[in-house]
């Protein structure tokens, strides 16, 4: 593979940023408790999350299929692009893909949130706020 430098992936420097940003929206609609605001902010999680997860895919897909011309190891017509999530042979290895505890709280957050969005769903489109709860 080609040399990995930290300083010349953007999406390091990014990532804080839009963290910053899901969280400082997602506490102004609990606030504001407007359903129309909680589907949009939901909507919008779930873009950036999969916008995410494919930009990933194609930074493996990069660094996998732009081989180092210099490598010691070079075997023909191999590429090596590990996955985006699970488990995948590459030649006599392994290679393991999995959320480490950053992840899964974005998974369980995302989970949570799409079930206050279906009950907000099953509770009627009538009232204009989130139900309050003492």
């Amino acid at each position: 593979m080609k040399a990995i430098v930290p300083e010349s992936i953007p999406e390091l420097q990014l990532m804080p940023g839009i963290v910053a940003v899901l969280i400082v929206a997602g506490l102004i609609v609990a606030k504001t408790g407007r359903r129309k605001w909680l589907y949009a902010w939901t909507a919008f999680f779930g873009i950036v999350a999969l916008t995410g997860l494919a930009d990933f895919w194609y930074w493996g897909y990069d660094y996998g299929h732009d081989l180092d011309p210099t490598a010691a190891i070079k075997i023909p017509g191999f590429s090596y692009q590990p996955p985006v999530l699970g488990s995948k042979q590459l030649l006599n290895f392994t290679a393991h893909s999995w959320p480490a505890l950053g992840g899964w709280a974005i998974v369980a957050s995302f989970v949570t949130v799409a079930a206050v969005c279906a009950i907000e769903l099953q509770r009627g489109r009538n009232t204009k706020g989130l139900r309050k709860v003492a």
